[in-house]
């Protein structure tokens, strides 16, 4: 059974279509890299696996259960499901500890004491234990998006969902980011990826999918994306992308 799959789900935004048709789906432990031009519909892509965007026909499953069924608790989903967007999304009234351990404790009924004992590891393992007493604020822009990462590796997530998560950093931080989602995926994390950093793409997609006004028009292992794209749109994305 794959861990996510799609079966023709279509989306609107009152008359404009934004979904159509789109049919994958992604093992278990496998890493998948979302790309396109603005626009395409790949944000909204993965904030459907987690019910962030409800779509108005078709099936999505994850980990056995329909996202889109009556009886899914939504709640009780997105608490496997991590979530790191472009924006980082941290409290910034609280330090870095606390906005780990928020969801812990009052999602999985874990003690504060657990929860930190769990937050210190994941952020020893992002690379921030050093700043577990910070505020956001004090924080840069790829320090907080390490952060956000370790938040959703707390809930001990059975898929990770990455909505550009590099897009809003200076360019000298994007692979300090970029080096923690390597380290996820070689071990074995289940992933979606939104993202136009191609070299990380290379590295570690199994697959790559590629979108446009909001169609899947190339699904493929990354060798076959990069080595022979099959259609004409994926060639002039490809050309301008990895020419610049």
């Amino acid at each position: 059974m794959p861990m996510i799959e799609f079966k023709n789900v279509s989306k609107w935004y009152d008359r404009f279509q934004v979904l159509t048709n789109c049919t994958t789906k992604v093992e278990k432990g496998e890493v998948v890299v979302v790309c396109g031009p603005s626009g395409s519909g790949k944000s909204t892509l993965i904030k459907c696996v987690n019910g962030l965007e409800p779509f108005q026909s078709g099936e999505l499953v994850v980990n056995g259960e329909s996202v889109g069924a009556k009886e899914t608790n939504l709640s009780q989903l997105r608490s496997k499901i991590g979530m790191v967007f472009q924006h980082f999304e941290l409290f910034p009234h609280m330090t870095v500890t606390e906005n780990l351990n928020l969801a812990q404790v009052n999602v999985l009924g874990r003690s504060v004491d657990e929860a930190t004992a769990k937050s210190m590891m994941l952020l020893k393992r992002v690379g921030m234990e050093d700043h577990a007493p910070k505020f956001p604020g004090q924080l840069s822009g790829g320090q907080q998006q390490r952060v956000a990462i370790a938040r959703g590796l707390a809930m001990d997530p059975i898929a990770m969902l990455f909505d550009e998560p590099t897009s809003a950093l200076d360019p000298e931080m994007i692979n300090e980011v970029l080096d923690v989602m390597v380290k996820l995926a070689q071990e074995g994390m289940t992933m979606m990826v939104v993202s136009h950093e191609m070299g990380f793409a290379r590295k570690v997609a199994h697959r790559v999918i590629f979108m446009d006004r909001g169609e899947i028009v190339e699904d493929a292992t990354k060798d076959d994306f990069f080595g022979k794209p099959r259609s004409e749109r994926a060639v002039q994305f490809l050309s301008k992308i990895l020419h610049h």
